[in-house]
């Protein structure tokens, strides 16, 4: 029987990305003509580390500059948040074992500046992060925003 991976062995696992193909048949109706890099985790998790208190960074952000960086049209969107999703545990695994420099996923918004609910803690956890750094929180609905996200994104 094997044992499971960690999540900060899953974050480090490459699995020869990241890869730069041309983007083909059905995700042409999507993305258009061109090329897709799918990012490897440890990228994703670079981004995120980088981002300071006080301010945010989108997925789409993270995408763009992936894409930017790799020369490619786009950035899968599927793995860039299932990465993003892979960092956050490992931040957390991290911080249980009492390391204390961890990615701030908190930090890390989905589009439009939605909280993520499928990061450690949920909603209350990320809530509680966000406001101790000054940001406002504020739901529509039954998701959760935070509230002028965009005047405090992170420079590119």
């Amino acid at each position: 029987m094997s044992s499971r991976k960690s999540w900060r062995e899953k974050l480090a696992h490459s699995k020869g990305l990241p890869k730069v193909d041309p983007i083909c048949g059905n995700m042409t109706r999507r993305w258009g003509e061109g090329t897709m890099v799918i990012p490897a985790p440890l990228e994703v998790d670079e981004i995120m580390r980088q981002v300071p208190p006080g301010r945010l960074i989108t997925i789409r952000e993270i995408r763009t500059r992936l894409a930017e960086r790799h020369d490619a049209d786009v950035t899968c969107p599927i793995t860039t948040g299932i990465f993003a999703w892979i960092a956050a545990h490992a931040a957390e695994e991290a911080a249980a074992e009492g390391e204390t420099e961890t990615t701030p996923y908190w930090r890390t918004l989905k589009t439009g500046g939605e909280l993520n609910p499928k990061y450690p803690g949920g909603i209350e956890a990320l809530k509680q992060r966000l406001e101790s750094e000054g940001h406002r929180v504020v739901t529509r609905g039954k998701r959760y925003f935070v509230d002028s996200y965009d005047t405090r994104l992170v420079e590119g």
